[in-house]
């Protein structure tokens, strides 16, 4: 279903994308519906975010009568893990844990989540280096030391 990256995609089209993955294949006029009841948008918007999700490749579009039929092109989970990774990729190659450390506190996690966390990271740290070098700047300029 998907391959390379996801393009980034703003809190609407997240919005829209969620509906579509739950549903699987929907139409434009019962995404307007759905949308209108959740957030009050208008037909216009509701068409202008497909639009764009269309063109970003996250949507396959096909006409059926007189409607026009959405479905995903990549799964939720490839996309999360992608906007994830791209978003952790342009962090201080250092300060990744400290920052993935205050987002889990803050996130609601299953009793599963927390075993399956735990289990994946007794295994990497079996590989893990002992710390993580800056890469922001040349060594001499680097923010090693700063929280």
């Amino acid at each position: 279903m998907e391959s390379g990256k996801v393009s980034a995609i703003s809190g609407s089209e997240w919005e829209v994308m969620r509906v579509i993955w739950t549903l699987k294949n929907v139409t434009s006029h019962q995404l307007v519906e759905i949308m209108q009841q959740k957030r009050q948008w208008s037909v216009s918007t509701v068409k202008t975010l497909l639009s764009r999700l269309v063109a970003k490749k996250m949507l396959a579009t096909r006409k059926d009568g007189r409607q026009f039929v959405y479905q995903p092109l990549v799964t939720e989970m490839f996309a999360m893990s992608q906007t994830f990774l791209a978003l952790f990729q342009d962090m201080c190659a250092m300060k990744v844990g400290k920052a993935l450390l205050a987002d889990i506190k803050e996130l609601t996690l299953s009793k599963n989540d927390i075993d399956d966390l735990m289990q994946m990271l007794q295994a990497k740290r079996k590989t893990a280096p002992s710390e993580i070098a800056c890469n922001c700047l040349p060594r001499e300029h680097c923010c090693e030391g700063e929280q």
